[in-house]
């Protein structure tokens, strides 16, 4: 099978390139995980549903994909946090990690091939750090080990910043042994209180980046093809795996890396250390997870977005507009047998529109714009058929729903029944709006007697006071139903 031309942009050589794994047809993928010492934010989901798309659609694609996303369960925020809560630091990361696979889970992320824990690998993290000190990379200092950045002539390549430059304003901080600024920390002797093991300089714990080098190597080899991450990891998170991966292994670490864009919320970058941050919990508790993943899908991933309650009550009334149309598909030709033979016009551009622009470094904006032109035509096809041939418009409207099952495994998105999710996205609009759902059936019913009477001028009032109350109501084929106005 002949690979597809799928290109994308790389961050170190900040230019789009052809995806050329290193084992032809199979392509391993890093992607740093969270830091469980809080719920995540709506900019880390972000960044986590962009690379649960890059692998499903590699995989659609037909390379055979090893996705690695860890979990950071030891870091310095983690032994803050517990000890505001009382609780011990493992016991907290662990809690947390559950709750980040309850959110993952509602917002349609695949389980990765592999979730490793840095608890659970510090044999991996100790070795490489002795190779690091045996090769002169990396000394030790009162029990610390600290990386030196002066011995790795390629360091800052990949956020391309200059030494004097990253200098400017570092200093050894109290408690820090290091000879020069820049130098990081491998490896932190142990303090009372907390989480420690056993290693050739003492009792301690890994510093925050070593632990990406040891666990990707181990599960991906010490050089793999694609490391992703929210932008702000370039530096220094990312700069400092290559330079601790590379000169221990003497040999290239990530071939390819991707990087997302900022989330901005009211025009500002999120940030924590600003206060500014929306949970991802909180956002799923006020709109449905497949608009917001939608939402997040909406704009190319290196791109900015702008998140606001505008823009995800218009995710949710895009989803709601899917959903409707799916609705009316399944109803028209779901089990039907309409014969085999031509279908109207060439359904299929628009699944070959949606491949175009997902081989162009995973462009879900544009690929979205194509499956909106598919979900235009079969509206077209089922309210206003522009061809008699009903066996005809039948064929092209199962050919266009199959497309939009392919779809759906590569987004994430139309996974469910589509009258269960109306269902659901009409009762919390029902919740929110304060609407009386026995008043709005007794109101049909009358309406429903009237039209039987051919009294159309009271059915007709019956839709204005269900207007007036923010009710819509829709006849249909299988009968009368109804929504939340938006």
């Amino acid at each position: 099978m002949t690979s597809p031309s799928i290109r994308l942009f790389n961050t170190m050589t900040m230019q789009k390139e052809l995806l050329e794994p290193a084992t032809p047809g199979e392509v391993g993928v890093y992607v740093c995980g969270p830091t469980t010492y809080s719920y995540i934010h709506i900019g880390n989901a972000r960044t986590f549903t962009s690379f649960d798309v890059v692998v499903r659609y590699l995989r659609h694609r037909g390379f055979k994909v090893r996705y690695v996303r860890n979990y950071t369960d030891v870091d310095d925020k983690i032994i803050k946090a517990a000890a505001e809560t009382g609780e011990a630091p493992v016991a907290l990361a662990a809690r947390y990690v559950e709750i980040f696979r309850e959110d993952a889970r509602a917002l349609h992320l695949l389980e990765p091939d592999v979730s490793p824990k840095v608890s659970e690998h510090i044999t991996e993290i100790v070795d490489i750090i002795r190779k690091l000190v045996d090769k002169g990379h990396a000394y030790e200092s009162q029990g610390d080990v600290y990386f030196s950045v002066s011995s790795d002539p390629d360091y800052a390549k990949l956020s391309k910043r200059h030494l004097d430059e990253l200098c400017v304003g570092e200093r050894v901080q109290p408690g820090e042994q290091k000879r020069e600024p820049l130098d990081f920390a491998l490896w932190k002797a142990a303090k009372p209180g907390e989480p420690s093991w056993d290693s050739p300089w003492g009792k301690g714990r890994p510093g925050w980046h070593i632990e990406c080098s040891a666990m990707s190597a181990k599960y991906l080899g010490e050089t793999f093809d694609i490391h992703g991450g929210a932008l702000d990891l370039i530096f220094p998170h990312h700069e400092n795996e290559i330079a601790q991966s590379e000169s221990a292994n003497d040999k290239p670490f990530a071939k390819y890396w991707m990087h997302c864009g900022f989330l901005d919320l009211e025009g500002a970058k999120m940030s924590k250390s600003l206060g500014n941050v929306v949970r991802l919990r909180d956002a799923l508790a006020k709109v449905d997870p497949e608009a917001l993943r939608f939402f997040f899908l909406s704009t190319h991933y290196r791109h900015p977005l702008h998140f606001n309650d505008k823009a995800l009550a218009d995710a949710e009334v895009r989803m709601e507009y899917f959903y409707e149309t799916l609705r009316k598909v399944d109803d028209r030709v779901a089990g039907k047998d309409f014969g085999k033979g031509p279908l109207h016009g060439e359904p299929h551009r628009f699944f070959t529109e949606f491949e175009a622009a997902m081989d162009d470094d995973f462009n879900t904006a544009g690929a979205l714009g194509a499956l909106s032109g598919l979900f235009v035509l079969m509206n077209e096809l089922v309210d206003k058929p522009p061809v008699k041939d009903k066996p005809l418009v039948g064929r092209t409207l199962q050919a266009l729903r199959e497309d939009v099952r392919r779809v759906s495994g590569v987004l994430g998105l139309f996974e469910d029944d589509a009258g269960q999710w109306l269902l659901r996205r009409r009762d919390r609009a029902v919740r929110e709006r304060g609407i009386d759902v026995a008043e709005v059936d007794r109101l049909l019913a009358e309406r429903t007697a009237a039209r039987a009477a051919k009294d159309f001028a009271a059915a007709d009032r019956v839709r204005t006071t269900l207007k007036e109350k923010g009710v819509e109501i829709m006849d249909t084929p299988a009968g009368t139903t109804w929504k939340v106005a938006p």
